[in-house]
């Protein structure tokens, strides 16, 4: 379903800037959309780290079969050896089950997030291990489907904002904090065109 901020955001995009007008119209028909259940998503974020797509799907795959319901509990009772039979480092399995705790004692509680900030909700997730400020950051827009997130570590948009508004030079971060300026309150939105403009098929986090 599509953000209910969605066509507003466009609108106040595209009358700011005019770069950010032509990327949207090459992509009319296409919208963020969330990834769904907060657990799966970060759980399926530390299982795809450092590997190849494909091979990220073909782990997932077998924790899924391996756990039938992907959830908290069933993570912590699959325990440690059966994470690890499905593919995953002894590293990775140590995340996931560190989220998994988070979750089932309460330490991450999905339903204070409403009335929490973004910097709130990241500061929670980076105290699981394996999760970083990129992945909180890609949580919050592709799960929460929070507006105003500006990855700035994220090679896509610099790569995307390189291209699109410097011609191809490097991007430093503060210039690219001074073109997102522009894109306030809706940066979310701004950084899933840039996105697209590399890469037309969104793809999950």
């Amino acid at each position: 379903m599509k953000p209910a901020y969605w066509e507003r955001a466009k609108r106040e995009l595209g009358r700011r800037d005019a770069v950010m007008r032509a990327i949207m119209r090459r992509y009319p028909r296409i919208h963020l959309v969330s990834r769904g259940d907060p657990f799966q998503t970060l759980a399926r974020s530390i299982v795809g780290q450092q590997i190849s797509v494909r091979a990220a799907q073909v782990v997932w795959e077998r924790v899924r079969a391996a756990l039938v319901e992907v959830t908290p509990r069933a993570a912590l009772e699959a325990g440690a050896a059966r994470l690890f039979a499905c593919g995953l480092s002894r590293r990775k399995v140590e995340y996931v089950l560190d989220l998994a705790a988070h979750f089932a004692t309460g330490r991450v509680e999905p339903p204070r997030w409403v009335a929490m900030d973004d910097e709130q909700i990241i500061a929670e997730l980076v105290d699981v291990r394996g999760v970083g400020r990129w992945t909180a950051e890609m949580f919050l827009i592709f799960n929460l489907l929070r507006p105003n997130v500006l990855p700035v570590d994220d090679l896509g948009l610099q790569r995307a904002v390189s291209l699109s508004y410097r011609r191809g030079r490097l991007v430093s971060e503060t210039a690219l904090r001074r073109i997102a300026n522009a894109w306030q309150p809706w940066r979310s939105v701004a950084t899933w065109y840039l996105w697209r403009s590399l890469d037309p098929v969104p793809v999950e986090y």
